[in-house]
């Protein structure tokens, strides 16, 4: 009696985390391309709690390269595809500058790509294990039949492109806020 109730349990928690995982890439895109007040804190919160978030990704796949091969090596090339994809996301992303606030609104079709490539990469991480699994077992480990490295990449490409966007915006928060700082000059009227 409890297994049944174990596996109904299971089965319960994989219908649902099926049917989040939509709605939360959908979510997620909505957020992403959102009009937004810009806030040196948040920024400034984002880009350190990010790059720890690189950092501890990266040692992971250092880690992981001992039993995955090219882990690392996947992880360093997503994470430099997503800086640069960061620059590009900047260099297209529309400012509306005040003279008290800043907005920005990021470009759609680049958050769509990105948001594209993690549900891609979802979507064969399942279509490689549905693959693998009925496969026969050879030499290849399952967890690295699975694409480990090819998820670690594309993680990295989201982890790299949101390190360097909020990298600047933080920055160009900065540069806008010492602008208004500069004393303004007054004119006297005849």
């Amino acid at each position: 009696m409890p297994l049944i109730a174990a596996a109904i349990a299971l089965l319960f928690v994989l219908v649902l985390i099926t049917l989040i995982v939509p709605l939360s890439i959908i979510q997620r895109y909505r957020m992403g391309t959102a009009r937004r007040r810009a806030r040196r804190w948040i920024a400034t919160v984002n880009v350190f709690s990010i790059a720890l978030s690189a950092t501890l990704f990266l040692i992971s796949a250092a880690v992981t390269n001992m039993w995955i091969p090219r882990a690392f090596l996947y992880s360093l090339g997503g994470l430099a595809t997503g800086c640069v994809l960061g620059l590009l996301g900047l260099a297209t992303t529309r400012w509306d500058l005040t003279p008290d606030t800043i907005h920005f609104t990021p470009n759609r079709w680049l958050v769509l790509s990105i948001t594209l490539v993690v549900t891609a990469r979802i979507a064969y991480g399942f279509w490689r294990a549905w693959r693998t699994w009925q496969a026969t077992a050879d030499e290849t480990s399952l967890i690295a039949a699975f694409g480990v490295a090819g998820s670690m990449a594309a993680g990295a490409v989201v982890i790299g492109y949101y390190l360097m966007y909020w990298a600047g915006v933080r920055r160009r928060m900065t540069s806008h806020l010492a602008v208004i700082a500069q004393p303004r000059p007054r004119y006297k009227k005849d």
